[in-house]
């Protein structure tokens, strides 16, 4: 998955034999319906907002995470690396999985195991797994200086009534108010403005834009089938209709510009590219529309529940 957090979430999900699909997951947190856009479209996008929600409607889904996030900046960071250090081992000396943040790059990634030095992990660029520990006292002593480490417990599932008016109502929340982000980006319907001003004012970069065209239009392509599983869960079958119908929309505009501008192979030609450009300003112009459509839809669905 491109939105790694989850990835690793479903993972853990796996090991302790909790069925969820993909999309439950991501529909279920609010995850699917989320944009969060830099006013660059810099890599940071995708990450870099208040995730809470993952553990908090997580709880609907039926797991419970919990552990620490630290920045570097702060006091006492010393202390939480040996914290995560010890829980890491602790939970998996106990059959517990857990994850971390950037263990490699800026992603996150599940961990499996531990030395006397430090972590084994998979995920981003170490999907077999890493051939030597990451030393612990490296955890979140990098330019970015933040420190994750979570580990994942099966809970009791929420009433779907409940699951499903709750990540609606979060993905409300973050699409029309900035409780959930942080200065300098947008999210809901302005986060596909801020996208299209970017090409046309030529300041997008172009790893982080095809990066953030990645996650997003996986995220678009989650809602769907989620909202589909919802109907059957919760019924409501027109307004759901309403819904689907819109986020395909959606999915299928930003889907034809994360191919124009793949991920891996990704080239500053490609934002050079005059039709390219074009075309991308013209698919999430149509995905700007279809959202707003959407989150109305949305809308409506949570207040019939």
């Amino acid at each position: 998955m491109f939105v790694s957090h989850l990835g690793c979430i479903k993972g853990c999900l796996e090991f302790l034999g909790i069925d969820v699909s993909p999309a439950w997951l991501t529909g279920a947190t609010g995850h699917a319906f989320v944009i969060n856009v830099h006013e660059t479209a810099c890599p940071s996008g995708p990450t870099a907002w208040n995730t809470e929600m993952l553990f908090t409607l997580g709880k609907n889904i039926g797991y419970n995470a919990g552990g620490y996030f630290c920045l570097k900046s702060s006091e006492g960071f010393e202390e939480f690396q040996e914290k995560c250090w010890q829980m890491a081992q602790k939970s998996i000396d106990e059959g517990t999985p857990c994850y971390g943040w950037e263990l490699a790059i800026p992603e996150y990634y599940v961990v499996n195991g531990y030395d006397k030095s430090g972590y084994f992990f998979s995920g981003p660029g170490a999907d077999e797994g890493c051939p030597e520990a990451k030393p612990w006292r490296e955890l979140g002593d990098s330019a970015i200086g933040v420190l994750e480490m979570f580990a994942v417990t099966a809970g009791e599932a929420a009433d779907d009534l409940v699951t499903v008016k709750e990540a609606l109502s979060f993905a409300l929340d973050h699409s029309n108010t900035r409780k959930w982000i942080f200065p300098k980006y947008s999210s809901g319907v302005k986060g596909f403005e801020i996208l299209i001003k970017g090409l046309e004012d030529e300041v997008t970069e172009p790893f982080g834009f095809a990066y953030n065209l990645a996650v997003w239009a996986e995220c678009r392509e989650m809602s769907v089938p989620f909202l589909q599983e919802a109907k059957e869960r919760t019924g409501l079958d027109p307004l759901y209709e309403s819904a689907i119908g819109h986020y395909e929309a959606t999915a299928s505009a930003l889907r034809k510009v994360a191919d124009a501008f793949p991920f891996h192979g990704v080239s500053p030609d490609h934002l050079q590219d005059a039709g390219r450009r074009a075309l991308a300003i013209e698919e999430i112009g149509k995905a700007k529309e279809s959202e707003r459509a959407g989150l109305k839809a949305l809308e409506a669905i949570r207040d019939a529940l």
